[in-house]
């Protein structure tokens, strides 16, 4: 299974140009809050024609038929306007690709990868010292992304890896004890790089039982020990205080776990005209603008041979319409000045192309719906699962909220334990005392009724909104491309994970120069 080509630079542009008109057009859909079902009388504004085709689709073929893009035996039961196929079909048509490839059409969907058929939590290709502590997700995840790093170690000769967002360091300990990197893990939680350091002792110790049952002589792992630092990647920051941010735990004189908190920018001294390591980036999940910086820090720092990047929580992306979006990781009270001038650059658009297409503006409720699995809502959909209900449920309590109090709008009322099992008078009765409204609050119940009777209007109408998650994600990732193009990098975009078990499954990979060609000789995992 080999990468797929990327596409050609004016490909790339007139996909974006296509995206952006698109998501203008049905910018009322992505935009709107499923919550404002009733209050905002979201279905009057479909089409009619939408509404009367729409209003009787069963859960499942609201899957079959809207949103399972492999779909190609489709069964009417009468003839859908043009609209509605044609917004069908373009929404698929602009997405990229998520199935992985060498994945059988009757695997999509599956609860678990195959790997999992054994042991439904433990991966029958990981080895079981990378397993401790690791959920099931995560272990499809680093086992993955991880042979997919050593290959771009390999194109570029290149053995030294820096993994930003490392958490309590599962990906690390592969790379490093398990494929022979020499890592560093930068995380911003000291507390995470504590337990990290700690598992990492756990596993050496493991390994140290296991000579000693069998009675042999010292078990020689692969690579040497990770490298953990706690520090804050400062977006802002030049590329030479990054790469002294990845040298701290490498630094005799500095202890990567001598950062007392998270407020405290790790910054090493490095001599006038010191060499710098070549190393590759990667990031599993970093978080909104994180993706953004490691991007920037790869583009202009050229001791960076190539990355891999994950992106994950769109809707913390920083943008000029909205710069402190709900979420975005607060910086460091006192951060250390940098060395070269700051960055000011948002988390999107990073390319000048989309930048300068009418209508890319993404707003904070459409680049949160891209974090959505649709996969996932199809097997629910397919299942007819009672976890359906909740839109509407939510939907109802918004509507009794505000006719309580209409100063209270979409109010955060926390996940209430199975609540899809509760009769609404009871899911309404543990609610709104989160809100501020007393439990027995009067509910007109011929209201309340002829609502709750409207939920498959409200799971038609969340599928909708659902469809365009990939292509809000799809402009975003493609943005990102773009802005290497701009700065003279060639990417590729490859669905690396099974996405009904990791939604955020696509992987942006770049190299510079690298000693052998990446599309005929990178193997996917």
């Amino acid at each position: 299974m080999m990468c797929s080509p990327t596409l050609s630079a004016v490909q790339q542009r007139e996909l974006a140009r296509n995206l952006t008109y698109f998501l203008s057009t049905y910018k009322h859909i992505s935009d709107s809050f499923i919550i404002e079902f009733f209050s905002e009388d979201l279905w009057a504004t479909l089409p009619t024609r939408w509404q009367q085709i729409l209003c009787d689709l069963s859960p499942p073929q609201i899957a079959d038929l809207l949103l399972d893009r492999l779909n190609v035996n489709r069964s009417y039961s009468c003839v859908w306007p043009l609209s509605l196929l044609a917004f069908r079909a373009t929404a698929h048509a602009l997405t990229f690709p998520r199935t992985p490839q060498g994945k059988r059409r009757h695997e999509v969907g599956m609860l678990k990868p195959e790997e999992f058929l054994e042991n439904k939590s433990q991966s029958s290709l990981l080895g079981h010292i990378f397993r401790k502590h690791v959920k099931p997700k995560k272990q499809h995840e680093i086992r993955s992304l991880g042979t997919l790093v050593k290959q771009l170690c390999d194109l570029t000769d290149c053995n030294s890896v820096v993994d930003v967002g490392s958490g309590q360091g599962h990906l690390t300990r592969f790379l490093s004890f398990g494929l022979g990197l020499s890592v560093t893990g930068i995380e911003a939680d000291p507390t995470l790089v504590s337990m990290a350091s700690k598992y990492d002792g756990q596993l050496l110790w493991m390994l140290e039982k296991e000579r000693q049952r069998k009675n042999g002589p010292p078990i020689s792992r692969s690579g040497p020990s990770p490298c953990h630092v706690a520090g804050w990647v400062n977006p802002k920051a030049s590329w030479k205080d990054f790469v002294k941010q990845t040298e701290a735990g490498q630094d005799p004189y500095v202890h990567p776990l001598c950062q007392e908190s998270s407020s405290t920018e790790v910054v090493c001294p490095v001599e006038e005209g010191q060499e710098y390591p070549d190393f590759i980036l990667t990031g599993l999940h970093a978080c909104g603008d994180l993706s953004a910086t490691l991007l920037r820090h790869f583009a202009s720092c050229p001791h960076v041979r190539g990355i891999t990047s994950v992106a994950c929580c769109y809707m913390k992306i920083t943008t000029s319409e909205n710069p402190n979006p709900p979420g975005l990781i607060a910086p460091p009270l006192s951060p250390l000045p940098t060395s070269e001038a700051s960055h000011s650059e948002f988390g999107y658009p990073m390319s000048s192309w989309v930048q300068g297409l009418p209508g890319h503006q993404l707003s904070y409720k459409a680049r949160e719906g891209a974090c959505h699995a649709i996969e996932d809502y199809m097997h629910r959909l397919r299942e007819e699962s009672g976890l359906l209900r909740m839109h509407c449920y939510r939907a109802t309590l918004e509507t009794v909220i505000r006719e309580a109090n209409p100063e209270l709008r979409r109010p955060g009322v926390q996940a209430i334990k199975k609540a899809h099992l509760l009769p609404f008078t009871e899911y309404a009765r543990l609610g709104l005392p989160r809100v501020g409204l007393p439990p027995d609050l009067p509910l007109d119940t011929c209201r309340v009724g002829a609502m709750l009777r409207q939920e498959g209007r409200v799971v038609v109408y969340f599928s909708l909104a659902l469809l365009l998650a990939p292509v809000v994600e799809t402009l975003v990732l493609l943005d990102r491309m773009l802005y290497l193009q701009e700065k003279g990098i060639k990417s590729q975009l490859v669905p690396l994970f099974d996405p009904a078990f990791s939604p955020r499954n696509l992987v942006l990979m770049a190299l510079k120069q690298p000693t052998r060609d990446m599309e005929t000789e990178c193997t996917l995992p």
